[in-house]
């Protein structure tokens, strides 16, 4: 059976600053092996439009670190570093660029092909 707190998916977050000068939400594509994971995060960029950054990380256990980068206009790295809870929904920690800091947290629904084959074979039973 594979580990529940694997990162891959989707998953949908925020992030904000100790002064206050940043808030703001993200979805995160992450795919996951071995305790290695990549993949991007898409978020506003306050004028309308999105900004996109990829990700860098690993996960030991329930810790995972990651390096999120953005290029372009926006061309610095952010770094993340928490962790994720035994079921593998909910993470969150920290993030730090130069001398701004924050804090950040995500989430994702889970599903287990088991759960969703009962809910669509009842659905069936119903009809």
């Amino acid at each position: 059976m594979s580990d529940p707190r694997e990162m891959s998916g989707v998953w949908y977050g925020r992030y904000v600053s100790r002064g206050g000068q940043q808030d703001n939400g993200f979805i995160a594509v992450l795919e996951e092996a071995g305790g290695v994971f990549s993949g991007t995060i898409s978020e506003p960029d306050g004028q309308g439009g999105v900004r996109r950054a990829t990700v860098a990380g690993r996960r030991s256990g329930t810790r995972i670190q990651f390096v999120k980068q953005y290029h372009g206009r926006w061309n610095h790295a952010v770094f993340y570093e928490g962790g994720v809870d035994e079921q593998g929904t909910q993470a969150s920690g920290n993030w730090k660029v130069e001398t701004l800091v924050g804090g950040f947290s995500m989430q994702r629904e889970k599903f287990s092909i088991e759960e969703l084959e009962a809910e669509e074979e009842d659905g069936i039973a119903l009809h």
